[in-house]
């Protein structure tokens, strides 16, 4: 389980083919890897992956084709969100997230509106159902608060500072993004279906 507030941005900085995926080296120098051990799990970009290999500054992870085939922002050279698995003994400052991505999204804008930005995402026409005013969302491993929504579309508002410790900064029209929605909002689903 994770919180969606991203710890530290890492880099990945090398990608290998293993039967069924890769496996990924992660500088993290930032992230802090002492208290981190073989098996452990750290969401990268939202993905929750578990640690099969770790330095003092970077750590390794197998990531299966199916998690590649359901997912963005996993290649090499790229620059990552990461966030350590949560404790029962943090403080929950996001909302619970499991990094078990749900879908791709499109940015469709990311504009300054007032000292913050606009962030406007179509999410896919599946997950629309999840996504609702004032609920949370994760993009790229971020808790976020949903603003809007109109259909699969969605707005977010991202604070300067969670511009400058992500890469959400990095956002431009077009580009894709991992989503995972408010997991309660699935259990609800599944309850009444009942």
């Amino acid at each position: 389980m994770f919180t969606g507030i991203v710890v530290a941005v890492g880099r990945i900085a090398e990608t290998r083919s293993m039967a069924g995926g890769l496996q990924l080296v992660i500088e993290a120098p930032a992230l802090g890897l002492t208290d981190v051990a073989l098996g452990d799990s750290i969401a990268i970009q939202g993905v929750c992956h578990t640690v099969v290999a770790k330095s003092m500054t970077a750590f390794e992870v197998h990531t299966s084709q199916a998690t590649l085939s359901v997912t963005t922002g996993l290649e090499q050279g790229r620059s990552v969100n990461l966030e350590k698995s949560l404790r029962l003994s943090d403080r929950l400052g996001g909302h619970l997230v499991s990094g078990h991505v749900d879908g791709v999204g499109h940015v469709v804008s990311c504009e300054e509106a007032g000292g913050s930005y606009r962030l406007v995402v179509d999410a896919p026409a599946g997950l629309a159902r999840y996504i609702a005013q004032k609920g949370s969302i994760c993009v790229d491993g971020v808790s976020l608060t949903v603003n809007d929504v109109d259909g699969p579309r969605f707005e977010v508002n991202i604070i300067p500072h969670t511009r400058e410790v992500t890469t959400l900064g990095n956002l431009a029209a077009g580009q894709a993004v991992n989503l995972e929605v408010d997991m309660i909002a699935r259990y609800v689903e599944r309850m009444m279906a009942e």
